[in-house]
């Protein structure tokens, strides 16, 4: 499930850039921002949330 820039993050969880691929972690509750890799500001997956195995 995608994600964007702006959104709030519904859990806490590393957000995965679909254009770079850098890692951002957010908070549960906080913006998520732009990819301060490289500015894109869609994520395709998070990781380290809870009940994500992933």
């Amino acid at each position: 499930m995608a994600a964007h820039a702006g959104e709030t993050a519904r859990e806490t969880g590393d957000f995965r850039c679909e254009r770079c691929h850098e890692q951002t972690h957010v908070t549960k509750g906080h913006t998520i921002p732009k990819c301060p890799n490289c500015g894109n500001d869609t994520f395709d997956t998070r990781y380290h949330e809870p009940g994500n195995r992933s």
